[in-house]
């Protein structure tokens, strides 16, 4: 149907006859003459309809004038140098003289416009709209360019790409399963996959060496802006390999596809930071080190003061008392200073205290009254505040204040400009091996149930669980984990004291992951491995905070296909057939 695409002509096209096919992005009627930015997946290029004396241009023209938003078309034209340059499209320098105008499909009139800003219910319902737009074209073009590259740098590095079941069993990985029930074993359920990670494991101790797959993986978890039900993910595994092994590995691929794929350049060595550095100066395990705030903890100076809200955590070994000092942030109102205490609480803070000091000395704080003069200037000058400077402050167990803490440095640094302009990747490593569950009085895996201790030996293991280091690492880049992985047991007796250690017994053990214990027996060598969010890393490099905006059809943050209206009910003749029954709504 067509010669050419429309954004491809160009200045080696002119006094040529091309056919074009696209959608009219904009149409205008000039008193006769019109002009058509006529719009396909690769671009813009303007079409002139004109009067002349050619036979047949007034009906051209007449076509022309009845053109509307979206039309399909079909054009035929001779390629000419334009006399207006327009230098944002690379077809700016020529456009297309119709001598044909066919109408393949009339448009009618579309619920938003592409050049407004419609809200993304409106984008999502319309997916198949909001996909036309040349910025959601770009998007999802930049995600193939990474996927392929990816796939060229292993292929050509020797690892297999080697497909594991969608249809499976569930495993406990920190987020619940999506159930499929097994219509020739009723009263049974397929598990859809969190991660291919037992099938991985395996094909290491199959003898494969070197893994990876563009894994479709399933997890129904709460939905935000970098989490979906259904996500991609670049997974590999290594076997007879350190921690070093895999990160050298992956840091180069990392380094080389960005290069490839969107031309940036990262650090020739990645930094390496320990999960317990990452959350005593960052407050987080994803630190954004393009932004220079610091987390200053002041226990030493506070427990004796007469603050209860301090003196407890600063006199508790599971406590935490902090700063955060933003430059020039006397400058908050009450208002925004209440609008951060909002934003700590949304991550678990009871309250914000703070000190502000005026660009000419004058200190406000609600905390003031409770220090002595030296004591408080002490705790000033410790956390380094002066002139202009706002300090807040967190306090309570560690791992709360750190947490709105870090989410408290994120927004300063948003809102006064702190955040530099570059790429910062770094490692994260030395995870802990376990979190303390409270509600459920047990320990649950802080990565997964299958990622090896820094120890070696299980009575060790046992005997200092709270404490215990695992062989974990983070890939952060900007503030967000773009790849996890780690070191796996490969040992049937270390595997049985972690299930234990989590809670999971001998019998619970042996249904779920019986054939991963009875592999493990085997002669399994030494494995690792790592898996990246391709569609973290595609928003990324899209420049987009949304990984829905590189997703063709995401869900809403509702868990709802808008488009096709799934979730949806299914009729009790189909649920009879997978002898399936729907409770009703307690």
């Amino acid at each position: 149907m067509r010669t050419h695409f429309c954004g491809l002509v160009d200045e080696t096209l002119i006094g040529q006859t091309v056919t074009l096919c696209g959608w009219a992005d904009v149409a205008r009627n000039l008193g006769g003459v019109c002009f058509i930015d006529l719009r396909d997946h690769e671009g813009i290029v303007q079409v002139v309809a004109e009067p002349s004396d050619a036979a047949g241009n007034a009906a051209v023209v007449a076509t022309a004038e009845k053109v509307g938003y979206e039309d399909c078309l079909r054009v035929t034209g001779v390629v000419r140098r334009r006399q207006s340059v327009n230098p944002k499209l690379r077809t700016g320098q020529v456009e297309v003289v119709a001598e044909a105008i066919e109408v393949l499909n009339k448009a009618e009139p579309l619920p938003f416009h592409h050049h407004e800003n419609p809200g993304e219910e409106t984008r999502l319902k319309y997916r198949y709209l909001d996909l036309r737009s040349p910025d959601m074209q770009r998007k999802l073009r930049t995600r193939t360019r990474l996927v392929s590259a990816l796939r060229h740098w292993l292929d050509a590095r020797g690892f297999q790409d080697i497909e594991t079941p969608i249809l499976t069993k569930a495993t406990p990985e920190g987020a619940r399963d999506f159930l499929v029930p097994a219509r020739m074993h009723p009263g049974e359920f397929y598990a859809l996959p969190q991660s291919p990670q037992l099938f991985k494991q395996i094909l290491m101790m199959a003898g494969f060496d070197r893994y990876y797959q563009i894994a479709r993986c399933f997890r129904d978890e709460a939905l935000r802006a970098d989490r979906q039900l259904e996500f991609t993910q670049l997974d590999m595994e290594f076997a007879w390999v350190s921690e070093r092994d895999v990160q050298d590995t992956v840091e180069a691929m990392v380094r080389d596809v960005l290069r490839e794929v969107a031309g940036i350049n990262l650090d020739p060595e990645f930094p390496r930071m320990t999960y317990a550095e990452a959350m005593r100066r960052y407050g987080s395990d994803k630190p954004d080190l393009r932004i220079a705030l610091e987390l200053v903890d002041v226990a030493g100076l506070v427990k004796d003061s007469q603050f209860a809200v301090f003196t407890g955590p600063a006199n508790d070994a599971g406590g935490r008392v902090c700063a955060l000092r933003i430059p020039g942030g006397a400058s908050l109102s009450r208002k925004q200073i209440d609008d951060y205490a909002a934003h700590a609480a949304k991550y678990g803070a009871k309250g914000l205290a703070y000190i502000k000091i005026g660009d000419n000395g004058e200190v406000s704080s609600p905390i003031q009254k409770f220090f002595d003069e030296a004591a408080f200037a002490a705790l000033v000058a410790h956390v380094g505040a002066g002139n202009g400077d706002m300090v807040f402050f967190g306090a309570g167990r560690y791992s709360t204040v750190s947490d709105f803490m870090g989410a408290i440095r994120l927004k300063a640094g948003k809102d006064f400009g702190l955040v530099e302009d570059r790429w910062a990747p770094l490692w994260v490593t030395d995870f802990p091996m376990f979190e303390w569950d409270d509600e459920a009085r047990r320990y649950v895996a802080l990565h997964h149930p299958f990622t090896a201790p820094a120890v070696d030996d299980e009575a060790d293991l046992r005997a200092n669980a709270a404490t215990a280091v695992s062989r974990g690492y983070d890939m952060v880049l900007n503030g967000n984990e773009i790849g996890g992985g780690s070191i796996r047991i490969h040992r049937s007796s270390m595997q049985s004291a972690v299930f234990e250690l989590l809670g999971i017994g001998a019998e619970e053990a042996e249904l779920k992951f019986g054939f991963l214990l009875d592999a493990l027996k085997y002669g399994a060598p030494p494995h690792g491995g790592i898996a990246f969010g391709i569609d973290r890393i595609a928003a990324l490099i899209a420049g987009t905070e949304s990984i829905r905006d590189v997703i063709a059809f995401p869900k809403t943050t509702s868990a709802q296909c808008l488009m096709t209206g799934a979730p949806s009910p299914i009729p009790d003749a189909q649920l009879a057939e997978v002898h399936v029954q729907v409770r009703p709504k307690a």
